[in-house]
């Protein structure tokens, strides 16, 4: 777990749109969906409904 992916993760919630945090955070969105991937594969749960 990366303090990257925490960040993204609290983007996310708090904008509740991959696309709309990948802009506030500079990402492409293909790498939010990436981090948010990663994170759930290491928690072994899916965070958000898609």
């Amino acid at each position: 777990m990366e303090i990257r992916q925490l960040i993204t993760f609290r983007t996310v919630a708090s904008t509740l749109n991959f696309s709309r945090a990948a802009e506030a955070l500079n990402y492409v969105p293909s790498n939010v969906t990436m981090q948010i991937k990663a994170l759930e594969d290491e928690l072994g749960v899916r965070l958000f409904d898609r």
